[in-house]
């Protein structure tokens, strides 16, 4: 038997022409981790994803974008204009030799330059073309610009985003794009498995929109029970809250207060074993520190903190004593308590506690990359998987500079 051909990583023989700005550029740094040789394309003068922070050390700089760094790894680069005649031709004898184009243009831009997929797909019939827009390619809201805040709010995430009583709120960071890019990167490898099987190369329409709405998870569905059984319109925004089954409004919190920040604890009784355990292993915890009144240690877990039956004041009095043991402990403490006993408890961690995790330091999910420029290395979120065949791993930084042509990449 012949020895098997072996790869360096998954996507190695595979070439990706990346238009994309923004957080879609994720969809061809998820492509690039998995080996494919990514062929960034930005216009003349730069991308103008070069000039969202933040920078490094705060020197607001296209060429010190922490954002462009981190999104950009596993990537070339080259400056092409595809708007003059030239520029068009030179991409088009790129596509020749590619497998996916990923952009991010407002629907019909690239169909205008006579570059859109039906031109590509005569010069390469085989090519997979991934266009990410907010709404789509199609419907009334198709031409329609967007932000981060718009199609988190059009998603409808975040009307169910917030605390109860309080206006919506919207997610910290914006990552609609990311989303958006993450599922483009998806459906261009399921398009390539069905081109694995027929030859055929296929166009994908990506709406942001509808990749906020896939993280509405269950939300959706609470839409005809609420009208149809509690007489509501809408899932209430809830907050760090669990509703309780009997009523949809806020009940259980599950997000504590602690001495350096805060963790997340299930606290229920009720007839489930796991929970049962863990809230009476916190009450013998609270207890070994003299903070567990009588009536606490007296308390009947099984039927009077059974979720299907609280009330509001009985979960005030009892989350109030807990919430006054933990504000003498630190994070680390109680997560430590909590492995030994098995309290169901984890800390919420900040930006410094996420990357000082040992966990994450065990598996090497951080990675060092040097960048002579700056004239030192930097920190990066590593592989976000684990293969035991074809290996992920950082193979490029991004480039700092927009000057280097097409002609100094070749073809």
């Amino acid at each position: 038997m012949a020895e098997q051909e072996t790869r360096e990583s998954l996507l190695e023989p595979y070439r990706v022409l990346d238009l994309a700005e923004g957080g879609c550029l994720i969809a061809g740094k998820i492509l690039g981790d998995l080996g494919a040789d990514v062929i960034k394309i930005e216009p003349p003068g730069g991308s103008p994803s070069r000039n969202v922070g933040p920078f490094y050390k705060d020197t607001d700089h296209p060429e010190k974008s922490l954002f462009w760094f981190a999104y950009n790894t596993n990537k070339r680069g080259i400056t092409l204009d595809i708007e003059t005649a030239d520029g068009k031709e030179l991409f088009k004898r790129l596509v020749k030799s590619a497998d996916f184009v990923i952009e991010s243009f407002e629907p019909g831009y690239m169909a205008s330059l006579g570059l859109g997929y039906e031109e590509l797909e005569r010069v390469n019939p085989g090519i997979i073309m991934t266009s990410i827009t907010p709404f789509g390619a199609s419907g009334p809201y198709a031409r329609y610009k967007a932000s981060d805040l718009t199609t988190w709010a059009m998603g409808g995430f975040m009307a169910i985003t917030g605390e109860p009583g309080r206006p919506p709120v919207w997610i910290g960071f914006p990552q609609a794009s990311l989303h958006g890019g993450a599922m483009a990167a998806a459906a261009s490898l399921i398009a390539h498995w069905h081109r694995e099987m027929t030859g055929e190369g296929q166009h994908i329409d990506v709406s942001i929109q509808q990749c906020v709405t896939w993280c509405l998870a269950t939300a959706p569905r609470y839409y005809e029970f609420l009208l149809r059984f509690l007489n509501l319109s809408n899932l209430p925004r809830m907050g760090a809250h669990q509703p309780l089954p009997h009523a949809l409004s806020p009940g259980l919190n599950y997000v504590f207060p602690c001495k350096d920040g805060a963790v997340y604890l299930i606290l229920l009784g009720g007839s489930n074993p796991s929970y049962l355990n863990s809230t009476k292993q916190l009450v013998s915890y609270m207890d070994e520190n003299g903070m567990a009144p009588d009536w606490l240690k007296e308390f009947d877990w099984v039927n009077e903190y059974d979720a299907s039956k609280l009330t509001q004041d009985v979960i005030d009095r009892v989350q109030g004593v807990v919430t006054e043991f933990l504000m003498t402990k630190t994070k680390g403490e109680l997560y430590d308590e909590a492995l030994k006993r098995g309290i169901h408890l984890a800390p919420l961690s900040n930006a410094k506690e996420v990357y000082e995790n040992r966990q994450l330091q065990a598996r090497e999910f951080w990675a060092q990359v040097e960048h002579p420029e700056l004239g030192q290395a930097i920190g990066y979120c590593g592989p976000f998987v684990k293969l035991s065949e074809g290996p992920l791993r950082i193979r490029r930084r991004p480039r700092s500079s927009a000057s280097i042509t097409w002609r100094s990449m070749g073809s």
